[in-house]
């Protein structure tokens, strides 16, 4: 009879100690669920403020290259046209993705498989990356959009050597950046120091919770 007292009672402690267990897991899994929708949450102001610049510049710079190309295009220069063009064109661009990042963000729902929301932020740290070296292209066309065809033709031979230089290396930059800007070099100091923020760190901690969560929900 003691015998099976004892069974009994050890029988309801492990149910007692799988119920709390469960529990712990549980409640975890809800912290990190709450802190995996503030690290999004904080994302969403910048990109707020980021699309409104965005659609300010392209707004005002497409204005200005169609008012150029319908008044004035014989006498602009068509330097300052090419780059200020390509420069709005880049911006949009990186505007449609900023846009196409924020909809990612406001459609993670926790409340459903944690497989879906890691493919979400798996295309959110994608376009990271892609709207950082789309915008590194624009460096070169800071370097061209006050030449002119007279800096060519009588201008100083040592400041069209230095406009070269200038050029070139903005130019070997860029094409640098956009090479290099991928997932497999973000332990590189250089990748760190111009990511951490809240364009990155909030991503790469979030996918880092949504594992712990995954693993939890394993268990």
């Amino acid at each position: 009879m003691e015998d099976l007292e004892i069974l009994n009672l050890w029988k309801a402690y492990d149910q007692k100690l799988e119920e709390n267990l469960n529990f712990n897991r549980k409640n975890a899994e809800e912290i990190l669920n709450i802190k995996v929708n503030s690290l999004l949450s904080s994302m969403k102001p910048l990109k707020i403020f980021t699309i409104l610049a965005g659609i300010l510049w392209v707004g005002f710079g497409g204005l200005m290259l169609i008012n150029l190309a319908l008044h004035t295009l014989s006498s602009v220069n068509p330097f300052f046209l090419l780059s200020a063009a390509l420069q709005v064109l880049i911006t949009a661009i990186a505007l449609i993705m900023y846009t196409y990042q924020f909809v990612l963000i406001s459609q993670v729902d926790m409340s459903r498989p944690v497989v879906e929301t890691q493919e979400q932020l798996a295309r959110l740290k994608s376009s990271t990356l892609w709207i950082a070296r789309i915008l590194f292209l624009q460096l070169p066309l800071w370097t061209t959009f006050y030449l002119s065809w007279s800096m060519f033709t009588s201008g100083n031979m040592i400041m069209l050597i230095v406009q070269a230089l200038v050029t070139a290396s903005f130019t070997y930059s860029a094409i640098w950046l956009f090479l290099n800007i991928k997932f497999e070099n973000r332990d590189k100091k250089w990748f760190r120091l111009m990511f951490e923020g809240k364009e990155w760190t909030p991503v790469m901690q979030s996918m880092e919770l949504l594992s712990q969560i995954n693993e939890y929900r394993k268990l």
